[in-house]
């Protein structure tokens, strides 16, 4: 009759108490990140575009038909002009390249990047307009509801009274443009201090949940506390549409309430994964409790 062998090397199992989930409450920063996001993008095309911002007196003129002479001979070209003042004292020039070398000296050639059209321009800046809205207005529960309705029934009813053509006719006049340089450094600043608040300061405000036991610190340079998770209670909410599901890719807030002589109320604000976070958790204080009744 044979015996079962045992393996030389056997598996070491985690301790219960080795068991941590770490909950990082993120700024309302971090919903900014289709500004520099739009940013980068709308400056990458804008290179593409390959134009070049000129920039004029006001008494200059734009014609596809001036003459100017190649090799001494007259040929048709298109040329801003600026008009000749009747004195010196008041006639304007275009910008020198050396500006201290006097406004007639050489003039300084088109170098800024600028697109053709002016969409790129109304898209940033709508982006940045309704991020703005959204981070500071909280639409929860029913008003979100409410405000999604409402947009659809405006949207039919311009259409029914046929006043869409108007308006984009007027919105196509409306001309917004930044050169490239413009896009690439409000992004980059936006990014850099997108990413130091994401990765180091929003790090600093936590909650981490170990089997019968919560540590928690709610303020960044504040102290940690621990609770005992005993009777518990963790809720997600998530019930701002735009705010947590578009801008925050699923992302809520968790509402910790802990019982016995010491309660306390915790909101732990913008976290994101909230949906599979507060499985763990339940699962992990389902564990502790089955574990009690077990003794």
């Amino acid at each position: 009759m044979s015996t079962p062998t045992q393996s030389p090397h056997p598996v070491a199992k985690p301790a219960e108490d080795e068991v941590e989930i770490r909950i990082v409450s993120h700024s309302n920063l971090f919903y900014w990140w289709p500004v520099w996001a739009v940013g980068f993008v709308m400056g990458l095309m804008t290179l593409i575009d390959n134009h070049r911002l000129v920039v004029v007196p006001d008494t200059a003129e734009a014609r596809r038909d001036w003459e100017v002479k190649v090799e001494g001979k007259p040929e048709p070209r298109e040329a801003i002009v600026v008009e000749k003042a009747q004195d010196e004292k008041h006639q304007k020039h275009l910008p020198a390249e050396d500006p201290a070398a006097g406004p007639t000296s050489k003039p300084a050639q088109p170098k800024l990047h600028m697109a053709a059209t002016g969409v790129y321009g109304v898209m940033f800046a709508m982006t940045l307009l309704l991020v703005i809205v959204i981070t500071n207005v909280p639409l929860r529960g029913m008003w979100s509801v409410v405000v999604i309705i409402t947009v659809i029934l405006m949207i039919i009813i311009f259409w029914l009274a046929g006043w869409w053509d108007p308006i984009l006719r007027t919105l196509y006049l409306l001309d917004i443009r930044i050169n490239a340089a413009g896009y690439f450094f409000v992004s980059l600043i936006l990014f850099a201090v997108w990413l130091i608040t994401f990765l180091f300061f929003d790090q600093q405000t936590y909650m981490i949940f170990t089997p019968g036991q919560l540590k928690v610190r709610t303020e960044i340079g504040g102290g940690e506390k621990a609770y005992d998770t005993s009777g518990m209670t963790v809720e997600k909410q998530r019930s701002d549409l735009f705010r947590h599901w578009i801008l925050g890719l699923g992302s809520g807030d968790l509402v910790v309430n802990t019982t016995g002589a010491g309660v306390h109320h915790f909101d732990l604000p913008n976290v994101l994964f909230i949906g599979k976070k507060a499985h763990d958790i339940e699962e992990l204080l389902k564990q502790k409790m089955g574990g009690e009744h077990n003794k």
